[in-house]
């Protein structure tokens, strides 16, 4: 039995307006992101002459919806791009279509049209950080949504009774590894000893897949009078929202602690693994996530990779991860705390090759509804509630 393709599906709540689309996310795959392409269906005897446009709109979002501005809520559009899809400016035979549209096209018959937008190189991937138990409502957040709706012309206030709207993830993939495996090794030197201290710290390379484990290196050689005690490591999260607020936020994602200790002029060599993912985080607030989804559906939120010629201020959300190696060294005048640092990279695999699944015969509809994060509501579920 052949596979079958999924399509995701919304509709407008007087459904005149219904939007079909294969994929809930969008993919950088390191050299620009796929284009976000989809099917519109249109109740032709509801527009009462007026037009269809498809919206995608990046969106830096800080605070909650129904703060006034004088308040901490604050909005600001990245980037938005508006298309209209009925009537077709074109003839809808010439257009590019992939082959789940065509799919789609025939089986869905005359009232639907494809629509198709391409997205910048230059835009942030979807972040969220997660909100704590008395956050309900207040989000501070990098978002996609795509928006159908009708309307005279494409600058016009959507009507919500015949528009659709639904949150999307981009994502990115991480770079193949071509690099040295990366390390971090200083030296220690320490009052009334004659020898320093000296320890590297090491990682198999420097771009880790979501939910793989971390096998770090330690190597110590204390030739110092120190006594070096309860090693430990820990992989740190640091989120910089770096539009609006400069916040900072360093969370530790996964720790080992060890009563692992060194005598003077000894040394050590060993591996510890580390385990950085979002089943263990789930209460954390402030903790960044990959888009606005629920925990089945998401993880920590992938490392952010910058253009040269991209301002930084334009990504809203910026998300880092090291690899931080703790140590306690005692000696006759009291005891210091020894730290090492190694940044690498959380990200999404670049997935090998696969079956292409628009070749599928069979496509099956799902509705489209994003669930709640920890009381965070999509906007596209806030519609659907106050429908109820």
């Amino acid at each position: 039995m052949s596979p079958k393709q999924v399509v995701f599906k919304k509709a407008s709540p007087d459904k005149s307006v219904t939007i079909y689309m294969a994929s809930r996310d969008l993919v950088d795959r390191g050299d620009g992101a796929d284009p976000l392409d989809g099917v519109l269906v249109v109740d032709s005897s509801q527009l009462a002459g007026k037009r269809v446009y498809v919206m995608l709109s990046c969106t830096f979002v800080y605070g909650r919806r129904d703060e006034d501005v004088m308040g901490a809520a604050f909005r600001r559009d990245l980037f938005v791009a508006t298309r209209q899809v009925f009537p077709e400016l074109q003839d809808k035979e010439r257009l590019t279509r992939s082959k789940i549209q065509e799919k789609l096209l025939r089986k869905l018959g005359r009232d639907a049209f494809p629509f198709f937008l391409e997205l910048p190189d230059n835009l942030p991937n979807s972040v969220t950080l997660q909100p704590g138990p008395s956050d309900v409502g207040k989000k501070c957040a990098v978002e996609f949504q795509v928006k159908a709706f009708r309307a005279d012309d494409r600058r016009d206030e959507p009507d919500g009774r015949s528009s659709v709207s639904l949150t999307v993830r981009k994502v990115q993939f991480g770079p193949r590894d071509v690099e040295p495996s990366p390390f971090a090794e200083t030296t220690f030197d320490f009052l009334m000893s004659d020898k320093p201290l000296r320890v590297k710290l090491s990682l198999p390379k420097e771009t880790f897949g979501h939910g793989e484990p971390l096998r770090a290196e330690v190597r110590i050689a204390n030739w110092s009078n120190r006594r070096v005690k309860d090693i430990s490591l820990s992989v740190e999260q640091v989120t910089n929202v770096v539009l609006y607020s400069n916040d900072k936020y360093v969370k530790s994602v996964a720790k080992e602690e060890t009563s692992d200790g060194v005598a003077a002029g000894s040394s050590l060599a060993k591996s510890y693994t580390l385990y950085p993912r979002l089943e263990h985080n789930k209460e954390r607030r402030g903790l960044a996530l990959d888009g606005h989804l629920k925990h089945q559906d998401t993880n920590l939120a992938s490392s952010s990779m910058v253009k040269r010629e991209v301002a930084k201020e334009l990504q809203g959300i910026l998300v880092s991860y090291k690899l931080l190696l703790k140590m306690t060294a005692t000696g006759p005048l009291g005891s210091s705390e020894v730290r090492v640092e190694l940044p690498f990279r959380l990200m999404h695999p670049k997935p090998e090759a696969a079956k292409d699944t628009n070749e599928c015969d069979d496509i099956t509809f799902e509705d489209f509804k994003r669930s709640f994060l920890r009381g965070v509501i999509g906007e596209d579920d806030e519609e659907e509630q106050g429908e109820s």
